[in-house]
């Protein structure tokens, strides 16, 4: 359910409207979409037209997750009855999500005390001023704590919502969504709000078919030394472009691809973990282990068990 307020900006609400409220071809519909705001009837958006909204605060109270799609002006406090209503579902434990500016609305509801928070780098230091007790980190993608998850500007906001997706439904079925959508399936959260997303076609140079060489490689052991001499530079040179262009190392990278590929497995297939791990280069199911527990606070049994019972 999204939580929108005039004037609203269109381009954030369409984030979470592509991603959890569009019935796709070949992939069964697990969420339900929906739109409320305070006062029903017409909003008003920065698009120069009037939105019908017919859903107040009272649905909230139905909402597995709730999204505040922006929060503009930044400095308008939201009404003491937009607070208690989002405070009254995440007690309720409703996910709280925010987009860019949407940070501030929850920052207001005391969601985001003594946590780390996204949102979008220009309003970085005003939401750090106004909250002390909020951690802002300016540079990155999007926060997920669980139970409370906010991201960066604007296009941002799909990298988190695909995430989300991820976490509900697995890698296999948010890869579809996003394919879709002809989006990169995963950003990592952590990467700099300032990368292009990592999708050969996006990118302007020589990493597209290099990305490619790579995707078709993964179960060979490829190392960022093969990578720079694949590229035909040092590897000093390499991480330079991986940072420019994707926010991130080659090695980061890398291993990013290779537990996405295991994740899939996982989910889509029976092997043993040693074959999942030599499949997605990852040597042994000790070293998958780890990944896993490392990057996803998880085992792959448990990832396994997960998205192999009945979808959330």
């Amino acid at each position: 359910m999204a939580l929108i307020r005039p004037p609203q900006s269109t381009f954030e609400l369409g984030c979470a409207a592509q991603v959890f409220g569009v019935e796709r071809a070949g992939l069964p519909t697990r969420y339900a979409f929906g739109v409320c705001t305070e006062h029903p009837g017409p909003v008003a958006t920065y698009a120069g037209y009037d939105m019908l909204v017919t859903g107040g605060l009272d649905a909230l109270d139905r909402a597995d997750t709730v999204i505040v799609p922006g929060w503009l002006p930044a400095a308008e406090p939201p009404s003491p009855g937009v607070v208690r209503a989002l405070r009254r579902a995440h007690s309720r434990s409703a996910r709280v999500v925010s987009i860019c500016s949407g940070a501030f609305a929850l920052a207001h509801a005391g969601l985001l005390d003594g946590r780390r928070a996204a949102t979008h780098w220009g309003l970085a230091g005003e939401l750090a001023a106004r909250f002390p007790r909020v951690e802002v980190d300016p540079d990155v993608l999007y926060v997920d704590h669980g139970d409370v998850a906010t991201s960066a500007g604007a296009g941002a906001g799909f990298d988190l919502c695909l995430h989300l997706v991820r976490a509900d439904q697995g890698a296999r079925y948010a890869a579809h969504v996003a394919r879709t959508m002809v989006m990169p399936p995963h950003r990592e959260g952590g990467q700099s709000q300032y990368a292009a997303p990592p999708h050969p076609a996006q990118i302007d140079g020589t990493l597209a078919p290099l990305l490619d060489w790579i995707d078709e490689r993964l179960g060979e052991p490829v190392t960022v030394q093969d990578i720079a001499a694949r590229a035909g530079v040092s590897t000093r040179t390499l991480a330079r472009r991986f940072a420019g262009q994707l926010g991130t190392s080659p090695g980061r990278w890398l291993l990013g691809r290779r537990i996405a590929l295991a994740r899939d497995l996982l989910e889509s297939t029976d092997l043993p973990l040693d074959a999942v791990a030599r499949r997605a280069g990852l040597s042994s199911a000790t070293n998958l282990r780890r990944r896993f527990l490392d990057g996803l606070g998880t085992t792959p049994g448990a990832y396994r068990r997960a998205f192999r019972a009945a979808p959330r």
